[in-house]
């Protein structure tokens, strides 16, 4: 009975409001008034010489925290300089007339020589490449939403999301009206842009079969310094299914020709993954005594045809309580967005509190536990019950039937 009442709180269970891995900056003029916000998320994917002839590609995630130096409040131009890392750099700049502003240029530098982002380059430069955003005709006294994913081809792709972003802000408080970019737009909307609307959940789809052989488990840690030992770490095979247009594909990560790199927070741990097809960032939150996966996001360049981008950062996977680490070891399927299907094989994650290199107890998903087996025999009574509730009712009615006929 006891296994009974658990299996019916544990299907009732719903989320929780979670942690959003942002980065979010002010910058305040030189009468100490708010001139500049924003609070976004943008990653880079990065292709560095490691041998004369052999290239690899790391996904930069921006941090949290950065630093503003360099940035500028005018008139009618200003610019947002966020600075990380050893020399790592991303600047917008933008432009205002009377009645809108617009972003005029992006510029990301980056440092070669960083060894914790790129691993065996053989240049110490650093790198400069400049792109045009897609931001253009913000009200004034608005501030500028993009939920939706906006690259930018440059000699580095940018990827840039979850955006909340005003230049020029008036009486030193960030405005309450948006812009939407025009990607948050419905196309079956007339509304004009400046609108105030919730973002919908993605849309899932029908999950497609995957046709590629079961993937390599890789052994994966995050290691923040040189005499340091592993902060995060996982154990699974991976295999990402995703559609581009009417086309869909799958593909496998194979362990020993990917890279790992990561950070770990107090209450944010990534684990990032990149091969030369596919670069995926796990992010992982800690509130209260849980832990879980918040956010995804993939990049996949396959031989022949167009880079695919997706990530969906709410969500609410492989959660365990702090002090403990999650194990799946049976095959899962998750739809993280409408066009991305994630397959995981023998997972075994613990991204916060990592001692000795060593998994704490696991926390084990439903389909390994040994209340799996009370789903089919939950099945089988619920039919049963209602196989006599017919039954009984037929009965009655039967009977029913028969007093009236001896009554006539």
């Amino acid at each position: 009975m006891s296994r009974c009442i658990f299996l019916v709180l544990f299907l009732a269970l719903v989320n929780e409001l979670h942690l959003s891995h942002t980065t979010e900056v002010a910058v305040n003029d030189k009468d100490n008034k708010l001139c500049l916000y924003a609070n976004l998320m943008v990653n880079f994917s990065v292709t560095y010489e490691v041998t004369p002839n052999q290239t690899q590609v790391v996904l930069i995630v921006l941090p949290e925290n950065v630093t503003t130096d360099g940035s500028t409040c005018e008139n009618t131009t200003s610019t947002l300089k966020l600075n990380f890392g050893d020399g790592h750099s991303w600047a917008i700049n933008f432009t205002k007339n009377t009645e809108t502003y617009q972003a005029d240029a992006i510029v990301f530098a980056y440092n070669l020589s960083d060894s914790s982002f790129f691993p065996g380059s053989v240049s110490n430069e650093t790198k400069s490449v400049t792109g045009k955003p897609a931001i253009t005709k913000v009200g004034v006294d608005t501030y500028y939403s993009c939920k939706s994913e906006v690259l930018t081809e440059m000699s580095v792709t940018q990827t840039l999301y979850d955006v909340a972003l005003q230049a020029f802000v008036t009486n030193g408080s960030k405005s309450e009206n948006e812009t939407l970019c025009a990607a948050d737009i419905p196309t079956t909307s007339s509304a004009p842009t400046t609108v105030v609307t919730p973002t919908a959940a993605p849309t899932s789809i029908p999950t497609p079969t995957p046709t590629l052989p079961t993937p390599a488990t890789g052994v994966y840690k995050v290691v923040p310094g040189e005499n340091s030992t592993a902060c995060l770490m996982a154990t699974f095979g991976l295999q990402l299914g995703y559609k581009q247009g009417q086309k869909e594909e799958t593909i496998n990560l194979v362990p020993n020709v990917t890279h790992v790199n990561g950070t770990c927070g107090v209450n944010v741990s990534d684990l990032v993954l990149t091969s030369d097809t596919i670069n995926a960032m796990f992010t992982f939150t800690k509130d209260s005594n849980k832990f879980r996966l918040h956010g995804l996001n993939i990049t996949i360049t396959p031989a022949t045809g167009v880079v695919f981008t997706a990530s969906n950062t709410n969500l609410s996977l492989w959660e365990a309580t702090v002090g403990s680490s999650y194990m799946c070891n049976k095959e899962q399927t998750y739809n993280v967005t409408d066009t991305l299907t994630l397959y995981t094989f023998e997972l075994h994650i613990q991204p916060f509190g990592v001692k000795n290199e060593q998994f704490e107890t696991a926390v084990e998903c439903f389909m390994d536990s040994d209340l799996s087996f009370l789903v089919p025999i939950a099945v089988g009574v619920a039919l049963s019950f209602l196989i006599i509730l017919v039954l009984i009712s037929y009965l009655i009615g039967r009977r029913k039937s028969r007093t009236g006929y001896q009554s006539v």
